[in-house]
This record gives structure tokens, C-alpha cells and sequence, in this order.
């Protein structure tokens, strides 16, 4: 129930002499009570595909999840400026819309990451900079996002489509630098993370423009989150050796945007998503069991910011040879082997 139903109901109680006072007090202690937890300095945030029904919450704690990304924020119709999860007019951005899982997530010590975007947004003009063209709409739905739910980070997923888009490149970029003023100002804490896709050597040269332009724009961007999977390039991968590539790649353009930054707080701006399993393209980008004990080892050792997934709820074995399946792996696997995996990682106070 959102907050503005409460207070007109508490209002029309009050006009009604039926004890309007203690009428809002008993509604609002069924409101979700949110705690704008701040990210770790290394944190483990498998994405949340919230679409399906489910509940965040409860797989969250299924799975051992302190922390989730959930997918995905956007427009429903290219050129409006009003969000929804998913584009479903049904799910605003509001308490009803998942607040009281968000609510259980942080009460349990955890936090959610919102995404925006995603592919399909992305290839139908529905990503929020994409379909609206006010910088300050823009500003004020990720505003709105902190001020609902009590989250501290808002992730970007601009791929396909959005990444080559300049016009909304810039006006996301200005939206962000936007939104971390407000948040300074009134005392929230707020980080952005770009989610991007990735060569197994960097960022394309797409993706290294988005960021300049945020450079340019002023707009601090606190993760730079590769997806270490879906290659399309026809060759055979060993996943693990080409998250190190596609990281130390990415290390080396961040330096370039950012030569005053030390060695230790590049690495930390550094995000890595991975697909458990055989991924869109086929058997041939396969991550495997093997290759995620390893590739935490190493994000350990590396020091970066994050370390994700693509998807909860494809942490299971029960689709062996499938590609690309949104509700499982791809291979053989213990239910919640990737979260038991990563999850670990999360450690360290909060990054300033």
C-alpha cells in the first residue's frame, strides 16, 4: 500500500470524526520498514529476473543471498518518462511492487541493487533514457527509487541498442550526475553502477564513449559491471581465463579515463557478471562449476567491486544441454551451487 493511499484514507477518517489518527498508526505499522543499507566494499548481487512471480525475498534466503540485483526497470511505451518493473503498468514503482520483499532482504542485513534496462528494453526504446527525453524525469525516477525502497545503488544495463544511442547516453549521464547531487544534498547515499557487455579483451569502443561521456557529464560512476559471457565470436571459450582478460582489459581503460585513480580503486570500481552454465550462443561459452570457484578466487585476490550472475533462478541443474534456458543452467549442478559459490565474496565495511 503506498503512502499516499494511507494518507488520503487517514484523512477521510479524521473528516469522518471514525479516530483517523489511530487508524494511520495501525495501517502504518503494516508498511514495509526500509533500511537504506549501504553496498559492501566487495559484494556478491546475482540478478533477479522479477518478472517470473516469485518472490526476491524468499529465494534470496533459499539460495543465501545477502544481496540481489533485480531485473528490470523500465518504460512501458518508447517516449514516456514513467517506470515500471518490467514495463508492467501493474507494477509502479511503489510499496506494492515488491516493497515488503525489498523490505525483508534488508532486514536479514541485506539490500537490492534495481536494475534498469536489460536486452529487451534496450532493443524496444523502452529504457528510461531512451524513451524519455527530460534530463529531470530522468533525475526523478531514480530519486524516487531511494526514497520507496531505501535502496543505495541503482545499476544501468545498457547494451544492444542503448549503448550506440548518444542522445540518451548523455542525457543518462547528466540524469546520474543529477541525481548524485540530490543525493548529497539531502543525505542519501547513492552509487551507479553501468552494466555493459564486454570483448574478451575490454569494453568496445562504444562502451568506453558512454563512459567519457560520464566523465564529461560529471557523473560519478562507482561500478563498471562486465558481462563476461555471450561472446558471439565463433570461437571456443575457457570462461574463467577470458573473465580475467576481459577484467584486466577493462582495468587498463579505466585507468586511461581515470590516471589519477590508484591501482586499488580502479580495481574497485570493476563489477563481473557471469552466466552459470552453457549461455545464449551454445556449449561452446560454457561456464562451469570449476570455473566459478576460480574466478572468485581470483575477484578476491583482484580486490574488485561486485560479483553477479545472470540469473537466481537459473542456479539449478535440472536443464542438462540446454542453452541460454532462463529458469536453469545448462548443466550439472547442486540447486544454489553458483550463489554458495560467490556469495562469500561479499565482505568489507562500506565504500565511501
Amino acid at each position: 500500500m503506498s503512502g499516499v493511499t494511507v494518507t488520503a484514507l487517514s484523512t477521510a477518517l479524521v473528516a469522518l470524526g471514525g479516530g483517523g489518527a489511530q487508524a494511520s498508526s495501525q495501517l502504518s505499522s503494516h508498511l514495509p520498514s526500509h533500511t537504506a543499507r549501504p553496498m559492501p566494499a566487495h559484494v556478491a548481487a546475482p540478478y533477479f529476473e522479477a518478472w517470473t512471480g516469485e518472490s526476491p525475498a524468499a529465494l534470496a534466503a533459499e539460495s543465501g543471498n545477502k544481496y540481489l540485483t533485480m531485473a528490470f526497470l523500465q518504460t512501458d511505451a518508447a517516449g514516456s518518462c514513467t517506470t515500471y518493473w518490467n514495463g508492467n503498468t501493474a507494477q509502479p514503482i511503489a510499496e506494492a511492487s515488491f516493497g515488503s520483499d525489498i523490505a525483508a532482504i534488508q532486514a536479514r542485513g541485506g539490500n537490492v541493487i534495481p536494475s534498469f534496462g536489460g536486452y529487451s528494453a534496450d532493443t524496444t526504446g523502452t529504457e528510461l533514457a531512451d524513451s524519455c527525453t527530460s534530463v529531470d524525469a530522468i533525475a526523478a525516477v531514480y530519486e524516487s527509487l531511494v526514497k520507496m525502497y531505501g535502496i543505495t545503488r541503482i545499476d544501468l544495463d545498457i547494451e544492444a541498442d542503448s549503448i550506440e544511442n548518444t542522445a540518451a547516453i548523455d542525457r543518462r549521464n547528466k540524469a546520474v550526475a543529477k541525481a548524485e547531487r540530490w543525493a548529497e544534498r539531502t543525505g542519501h547515499r547513492l552509487q551507479f553502477s553501468y552494466t555493459l557487455p564486454t570483448t574478451t579483451t575490454g569494453l568496445a569502443p562504444s562502451g568506453v564513449a558512454l563512459l567519457r561521456n560520464a566523465v564529461d557529464n560529471g557523473a560519478r560512476v562507482d561500478v563498471v559491471n562486465i558481462m563476461t559471457f555471450d561472446y558471439w565470436d565463433g570461437a571456443t571459450h575457457d570462461m574463467a581465463a577470458d573473465t580475467v582478460s576481459a577484467a584486466t582489459g577493462l582495468y587498463r581503460q579505466l585507468a586511461a579515463l581515470h590516471p589519477k585513480k590508484s591501482p586499488a580503486r580502479l580495481w574497485g570500481t570493476v563489477g563481473v557478471t557471469e552466466m552459470p552454465g552453457i549461455d545464449d550462443y551454445g556449449p561452446e561459452e560454457t561456464f562451469t562449476t570449476q570455473d566459478a570457484a576460480a574466478v572468485e578466487k581470483w575477484a578476491v585476490a583482484r580486490g574488485i567491486d561486485t560479483f553477479s550472475f545472470w540469473a537466481l533462478q537459473r542456479d539449478n541443474g535440472g536443464c542438462v544441454g540446454t542453452a541460454g534456458a532462463n529458469s536453469c543452467s545448462g548443466i550439472a549442478q547442486d540447486t544454489w551451487y553458483f550463489s554458495h559459490t560467490f556469495e562469500p565474496f561479499t565482505r568489507g565495511g562500506a565504500r565511501h
